[in-house]
C-alpha cells in the first residue's frame, strides 16, 4: 500500500484545516462570483485547480528524482519543508486578529480569460510552489513504494478537495461572503487551528527521527 491509514488520516485532516481557512484563492473566487455570477466563480476555481496540477507534477517528478539520486538530499528537503511549515504556523498564530477584508466584486471578463488568469496566476505564484515542496514530502514514505505516485496521489487529493470547496463557495458566494463579514471571530479561530496544524506537522518529523 502506498498510504497507510494513519498517514492518510493525518494528511486529510491537515488538508481540511487548510482549505477551510480563508486565503487568497478563497477571496478571489468569492470576488469573481460576486462580480460575475457563480459560473465565473466556478471557472476561476477550475483555473486554480489546473495551476495546482503544474506544481504537483513539478514536486512529484522533481522530488522523486531527488530521492532516487540521494536519500540524504531528500531528507534535507523534508527537514527544510518541516521548518517552513513551523514558520508558517507560528506566523499565523502570532498575527493579530482582524476581520476578513470585505470581498469586493471584480469587473466582468470572458470565461476563457477568467480560466486563463486562474491558471497563470497560480502557476507563477512561487508561494504555491514552496508550499507543495514543503507540505507533500511530510507524508511520503520512501519504503512504501513509488514516491512519484505518492506525490501525485497526495497532490490530487489536495487539489480535488480544495477545488470542490471553492466550487461550493462560488455557488453560494453572496451568503458566504456576508457570513464571513458577520463572523470575524470564526475566521480568527480557523487561522489559529491551521497555524497549530502546521506547527504540529513541522514537529512531527523531528519527533519521529528522535524515536
Amino acid at each position: 500500500m502506498l498510504f497507510d491509514l494513519t498517514r492518510l488520516t493525518a494528511y486529510l485532516l491537515a488538508v481540511l484545516a487548510l482549505i477551510l481557512t480563508p486565503g487568497p484563492d478563497t477571496m478571489y473566487v468569492l470576488a469573481r462570483s460576486l462580480g460575475q455570477g457563480r459560473k465565473a466563480g466556478i471557472v476561476s476555481a477550475l483555473g486554480i485547480f489546473v495551476g495546482c496540477l503544474f506544481h504537483i507534477a513539478a514536486a512529484a517528478f522533481g522530488l522523486s528524482a531527488l530521492l532516487a539520486t540521494s536519500a540524504l538530499a531528500f531528507t534535507v528537503v523534508k527537514w527544510g519543508g518541516a521548518a517552513y511549515l513551523v514558520w508558517m504556523g507560528v506566523q499565523m498564530l502570532r498575527a493579530p486578529d482582524a476581520a476578513p477584508e470585505e470581498v469586493r466584486a471584480l469587473p466582468a471578463l470572458g470565461l476563457r480569460r477568467i480560466f486563463r488568469d486562474g491558471v497563470v496566476t497560480n502557476v507563477l505564484n512561487p508561494k504555491v510552489a514552496v508550499f507543495f515542496l514543503a507540505f507533500l514530502p511530510q507524508f511520503v514514505d520512501a519504503s512504501a513504494g513509488s514516491t512519484g505516485l505518492q506525490f501525485l496521489g497526495l497532490g490530487l487529493m489536495f487539489s480535488v478537495t480544495g477545488t470542490s470547496w471553492l466550487v461550493v463557495l462560488a455557488a453560494s458566494a453572496g451568503a458566504f461572503g456576508g457570513w464571513m463579514r458577520r463572523n470575524p471571530r470564526v475566521a480568527a479561530w480557523q487561522k489559529r487551528v491551521t497555524g497549530g496544524v502546521f506547527v504540529v506537522l513541522g514537529a512531527r518529523l523531528a519527533l519521529q527521527r528522535q524515536a
